[in-house]
């Protein structure tokens, strides 16, 4: 089975509302295995538009990225992120090949 990552692009626009988002979020990924491979960090944008924040979050699979965004747990923390930033999400499956 192939593993599968959210892609986070995100302008944060209050950094100390955004750690309640961090915070609040915390108990979706612990609960569905997440791994985070990037959070934040520098960067490169060497084509089209970026975004302030870039973050790769690994699952087990599809159904365990989709369950982990749309648990109670995340959408609490989801309400806060809309509050405090702006931002893309993706899930994309991993390559399996």
């Amino acid at each position: 089975m192939a593993k599968a990552y959210w892609i986070a692009r995100v302008d944060v626009k209050d950094t100390e509302r955004y750690k309640d988002y961090v915070a609040t979020a915390k108990p979706a990924f612990e609960r569905f295995g997440a791994q985070f491979l990037a959070r934040g960090g520098a960067f490169d944008a060497l084509e089209g538009t970026s975004r302030g924040r870039n973050v790769v979050i690994e699952f087990a699979s599809m159904q365990a990225a989709r369950d982990c965004y749309n648990a109670p747990e995340y959408q609490a923390a989801k309400a806060i992120r809309l509050e405090c930033a702006d931002g893309d999400v993706i899930i994309v499956e991993g390559y399996d090949g």
